[in-house]
């Protein structure tokens, strides 16, 4: 039983054969191998965007932070929520890729950037005032760290105003298969024709041993990038397991099936969590993430099982009121079975 993260769970076996098919033979290095051409078009292809550019790095935070650099000047600020990942999660990295760009923190429910509240803050950073931080760009994060998705009209909308406002906006999409399923949309939808500029495209927690992609909407951007991903150490010599990788996820829609997989085990787990009174839920289970309150008893009863989850935001006291409703995460990945969901229910039910 283990709801960790999804990032805990093993590769998928696809994957693993393509990496061991790729280690045979010569082949060039620094993403000029066969197989990188192949996923270039093929995501090229996903996207609807014959003109990205498309490059692999192997960990979100590289993508996250080489993207914004290419995207926001070390003399702006980059919007994103109070919770985003690269406020929380990427020890400073956003603010030394880009040479020292400020973060500009947003509310919103769920993870979700209140729409009136970015209008205002973009409002509110002059365009020509020296001594105050310029317009940089916008992050948003598609699923959000509290397991929500951003509506394709929700996107829209926090693309429009940052377009108005003269910035660019970059989709920090970790858990971009599962936000894709939940929403029943194609990739262009999402990004593209919502007005995304560039995409970080993630594997890891998704089946793939480590490797992300990030797309680049405007090519001009490209050599940019080419050139902070080498002096950021994150350009690969031996380019082609990365690309075998990417190659796998895309083939027969791979990466959707594991995305499918691991939303509908969330989905299971929390219907078989929640005509328990005492469980109280806290975010919606829009994708493969669950925010739940349990007593502190049935948080005992679960960890005596054997049960691996995180409690939210931070572990609580060791002791205290049996009763006491202490919050936890619980995620799924595409290798979690329905025998783990309906053990881990069974303890829950038990306990309560």
């Amino acid at each position: 039983m283990w709801f960790t993260s999804d990032n805990a769970g093993p590769a998928h076996p696809s994957v693993l054969d393509a990496v061991t098919r790729a280690s045979t033979g010569y082949m060039s290095s620094y993403g000029s191998d066969p197989i990188m051409a192949d996923v270039r078009a093929r995501m090229r292809e996903i996207f609807e965007a014959p003109e990205a550019e498309i490059f692999l790095v192997a960990t979100g935070t590289a993508a996250n932070v080489l993207a914004l650099a290419c995207l926001c000047p070390p003399w702006a600020t980059v919007y994103c929520h109070e919770v985003a990942h690269i406020e929380e999660d990427e020890c400073g990295a956003p603010e030394f890729y880009t040479g020292g760009a400020k973060l500009s923190l947003l509310p919103g429910l769920d993870g979700k950037i209140d729409a009136a509240a970015l209008a205002a803050k973009i409002e509110s950073t002059p365009t020509d005032f020296v001594h105050h931080v310029g317009r940089g760009a916008l992050s948003l994060t598609q699923v959000t760290e509290r397991g929500a998705v951003y509506s394709l009209d929700e996107l829209r909308a926090l693309c429009a105003i940052a377009k108005s406002g003269g910035i660019p906006v970059h989709l920090d999409g970790a858990r971009f298969a599962n936000a894709l399923v939940s929403l029943g949309c194609s990739p262009a939808e999402m990004t593209l024709k919502a007005g995304v500029d560039a995409v970080s495209f993630g594997g890891t927690k998704n089946g793939l041993m480590g490797v992300e992609a990030v797309v680049l909407f405007d090519p001009s951007k490209a050599w940019e990038f080419e050139r902070r991903r080498k002096r950021g150490a994150h350009l690969f010599s031996k380019h082609r397991y990365l690309s075998a990788q990417m190659q796998a996820y895309l083939a027969d829609d791979l990466w959707l099936t594991m995305a499918r997989d691991a939303n509908a085990r969330a989905r299971r787990l929390a219907d078989g969590l929640r005509d328990l009174p005492e469980a109280d839920f806290l975010h919606p289970v829009d994708a493969n993430m669950l925010f739940v309150a349990l007593p502190r008893r049935i948080h005992d009863a679960l960890h005596a099982a054997g049960a691996h989850y995180y409690f939210w935001p931070g572990d609580p006291a060791p002791e205290g009121p049996a009763d006491e409703m202490l919050a936890c995460r619980l995620v799924c990945g595409w290798s979690t079975t329905e025998a783990e969901i309906d053990a881990f229910v069974g303890v829950v039910r038990d306990a309560a």
